[in-house]
């Protein structure tokens, strides 16, 4: 356990014993239910609380607001805007906003806030893509009026997941004193311990039951030690500490689209990126390599081993969101369909057991983030399976600096896992090949661009998941599975907490990848059992 983690739970017991002698609790006396929760439930941002830089992204942004936002089935739901309507020809959305909203200082929130905050994302070089929003402009004190470069079905999600920040408040240290129209607020920041957030009295919607929320930093031993010695009332864990039992909590398990897959090399050797690193990979750019693991690896297994059975299995980065096609699914764990696919293409094994052609073993090495425990698990695992299949496959573990150098001609367990068909089209989309770590194994499709396109500048969503369904599996091509198969998708991690065995949290969304605090998205709506 680092110092600083250790100093934050010693203080935290030491806390709750005071508590306890001072009511007079006496031991194995059940609690009486207070207005306040604590909670270890992720990291700390490293970026802070700043929505135009990509707060709240992966969660609720807990202090801001959203213009619209999500119920648990993915419907759009208004928040701060009262209504909104989209132009014919796509590239001019106009959004009627509460009147009724002021930020956690008492300031009113009005058309003059959203306009800041678009701008000021747009300008902030972050993971927020507004490139192609136009202009953002006042109508009335309560109206605002977006244009567009060119129609975007997914402008939607940007209005989903972006919080709103104040003109008035906002400075170069907003990040970390955050001010908004959301249901909490922040009162206190202990840098690598704990965060403190107290019910905001100027909140519009319904009230939180609870009065203070602690959110602590810590590592995953240290949060379950926590757990066991009853000092916190959510925790989340990973599937190790799972099959535990604490006394006085429940094991909540989410369904997740945060998955864990390999993206293939797609082209072949000889090319370079602009920074001098190598692109391509001659075994995995064969279709028949990379069909054959797809149907030979034995999923599920995966998740029963690995996962100690919790999660799912995977066969898409959007497994059960609404743009999901579910053709996807395929079967797998089929060794002679996959060493079928392998012959007829002219992969035969040699006297050693592994396959060849023209020369070229089918091997590669297979890496993935060092101390990642769950990736490098699978990675291993996986790499047994293939020995049946007579593809050899080797496993190493790389910093991030350095897959960021090798991702384009090695094979690398990755993960993601969004609430925005954005991340498909910027992980199969040929405008998206060598950009960061999106399309890395330079996937091209000219039908799946066509269609990615068209879901791109659909104007309504309904339009655009038929779009979006149709570049991964359209009946002769896509990138899916039953396609060129770019991706062997593997699982889906549910995502684990152990809640006080009185505390209601509710039904809760399909969850994302794992940044942020997703499972604090209905917050508001917690309450004890009655």
């Amino acid at each position: 356990m680092k110092k600083k983690e250790a100093f934050a739970l010693a203080i935290l017991i030491i806390l709750v014993v005071l508590m306890g002698a001072c009511s007079g609790t006496q031991e194995n006396e059940k609690p009486k239910a207070t207005d306040e929760l604590i909670l270890a439930v992720g990291g700390e941002p490293d970026e802070g609380f700043d929505p135009t830089t990509g707060w709240g992204r992966y969660g609720s942004p807990l202090f801001q607001s959203t213009l619209l936002t999500y119920d648990k089935d993915f419907n759009i739901q208004y928040d701060l805007a009262t209504d909104y309507k989209v132009s014919n020809h796509g590239l001019t959305w106009t959004i009627e906003l509460r009147e009724d909203v002021f930020f956690s200082d008492g300031e009113p929130l009005t058309a003059d806030d959203v306009i800041f905050t678009f701008e000021t994302a747009k300008k902030s070089g972050s993971i927020i893509d507004l490139s192609n929003l136009e202009q953002v402009i006042r109508i009335d004190e309560y109206t605002v009026e977006f244009t567009l470069k060119e129609s975007e079905s997914t402008f939607i999600y940007l209005l989903v997941s972006t919080g709103i920040v104040p003109e008035h408040a906002y400075d170069n240290t907003y990040n970390e004193n955050p001010i908004g129209s959301g249901p909490f607020q922040l009162v206190q920041w202990d840098k690598g311990q704990q965060i403190i957030v107290e019910a905001n009295p100027e909140y519009y919607g319904d009230k939180p039951t609870f009065s203070k929320l602690t959110f602590l930093f810590l590592s995953e031993d240290a949060a379950f030690a926590a757990a066991k010695a009853g000092e916190v009332d959510v925790v989340s864990v990973p599937p190790a500490f799972a099959n535990e039992e604490i006394t006085g909590m429940n094991l909540i398990e989410l369904e997740s689209v945060d998955n864990r897959g390999i993206m293939f090399p797609y082209v072949k050797e000889g090319e370079q990126t602009v920074d001098g690193f190598p692109i391509g990979n001659d075994v995995t750019a064969d279709i028949a390599i990379r069909k054959a693991i797809n149907v030979g690896v034995n999923r599920q297994t995966l998740v029963d081993g690995v996962l100690e059975g919790f999660g799912t299995p995977a066969y898409s980065v959007a497994d059960h969101l609404p743009w999901w096609n579910a053709d996807t699914s395929i079967r797998d764990n089929d060794v002679e369909q996959a060493k079928q696919i392998l012959e007829e293409s002219g992969w035969v094994e040699n006297e050693e057991g592994f396959r060849e052609k023209d020369g070229l073993p089918a091997a590669f090495t297979l890496l993935y983030p060092a101390g990642d425990q769950i990736r490098q698990s699978l990675s291993i695992t996986f790499a047994d399976m293939m020995k049946p299949l007579g593809i050899q496959v080797t496993t190493e573990g790389k910093s991030w600096n350095e897959l960021e150098q090798y991702m384009y001609s090695q094979p690398v367990m990755m993960g993601w896992g969004s609430h925005d068909p954005l991340e498909i089209y910027n992980l199969y989309s040929s405008e998206t090949r060598g950009i960061g770590y999106y399309n890395a194994n330079y996937y091209s499709n000219p039908v799946v661009d066509k269609y990615l396109n068209q879901a791109m500048h659909a104007t309504s969503e309904e339009e655009a998941h038929k779009y979006w369904e149709k570049a991964q599996w359209d009946g002769e091509t896509g990138f899916s599975a039953q396609g060129d198969a770019p991706w062997a998708w593997l699982v889906n991690l549910n995502h684990l907490y152990f809640v006080n065995e009185n505390l209601e949290i509710g039904e809760q969304k399909i969850q994302p990848h794992g940044h942020g605090w997703p499972v604090t998205d209905f917050i508001e709506q917690w309450r004890w059992k009655e």
